[in-house]
């Protein structure tokens, strides 16, 4: 029982994407491609929104002697050296494309499963919300992005098709681990809301999330100009990494 109580907005919001998609399945065919286009803009323009206002969070963040975007900067360029040393960016799409031929899918399914897994997982409610879940069992954080992440998937499979849905399997493992984990952070993090390392994460998140929102408007999979948005998410790890580093430095 303990389990669901801590797990219990993941839940909510995994069945909200899958929700999401098959209804965007169900409409995608009756809409027409032009609408379909014009929504999409819609979708990426809120999206640029939300990473600008995550950005927000490093606007007077000191990390050490580092200004908060500084510290942003170093780990975003670490992370997508680490990133491409991995290849993450072809791990991903290669992922998407083993779900694409194991489930028949076609079209843009690889495309809208990395674009939807990331777009679902980066950014301050998966951090925050998750680790409310699993510290206080209260999935309100969750609940929300859960209908916001709902209504995008909608948009999103009109567009590249029932890859979208497969996303909230990453959905479930990334914030499940998060909100189980939460119990060990308890005395780490007192205050999520307004720790240096999570207000890190949420604006180098909100930097990640910015190319999100430039792919959606404009970069196909293959094409040459795409953000490689992928390659860059070992700076959400490296970001706490910094804070610790930066902290012997104080």
């Amino acid at each position: 029982m303990d389990f669901f109580l801590k797990t219990s907005g993941t839940w909510i919001n995994f069945f909200t994407v899958i929700v999401g998609t098959l209804l965007g399945m169900v409409l995608g065919g009756r809409i027409p491609e032009r609408m379909n286009h014009t929504l999409m803009q819609v979708l990426a323009v809120t999206t640029l929104y939300i990473s600008i206002d995550m950005g927000g969070s490093l606007g007077g963040l000191k990390i050490g002697i580092l200004p908060g975007i500084i510290a942003a900067l170093v780990c975003l360029a670490l992370g997508a050296v680490i990133g491409e040393l991995l290849q993450l960016e072809e791990r991903l799409g290669t992922l998407g494309e083993t779900l694409k031929q194991k489930f028949k899918g076609k079209g843009r399914f690889t495309e809208g499963f990395v674009t939807a897994s990331l777009l679902f997982c980066i950014g301050p409610m998966t951090v925050i919300g998750s680790l409310q879940n699993g510290l206080q069992q209260d999935p309100n954080t969750l609940i929300l992005k859960a209908t916001l992440d709902g209504i995008a998937a909608v948009a999103l499979t009109g567009v590249y098709g029932m890859g979208v849905g497969f996303s909230a399997i990453v959905v479930l493992i990334v914030q499940g681990i998060l909100s189980l984990a939460a119990g060990g952070l308890a005395t780490a993090l007192p205050s999520p809301a307004t720790d240096p390392s999570v207000l890190l994460i949420t604006g180098t998140g909100g930097l990640m999330i910015t190319g999100i929102s430039f792919n959606l408007l404009f970069g196909s999979f293959d094409a040459p100009y795409r953000v490689r948005v992928g390659s860059f998410l070992p700076a959400l790890v490296l970001a706490p990494l910094l804070v610790g580093l930066m902290s012997l430095f104080k």
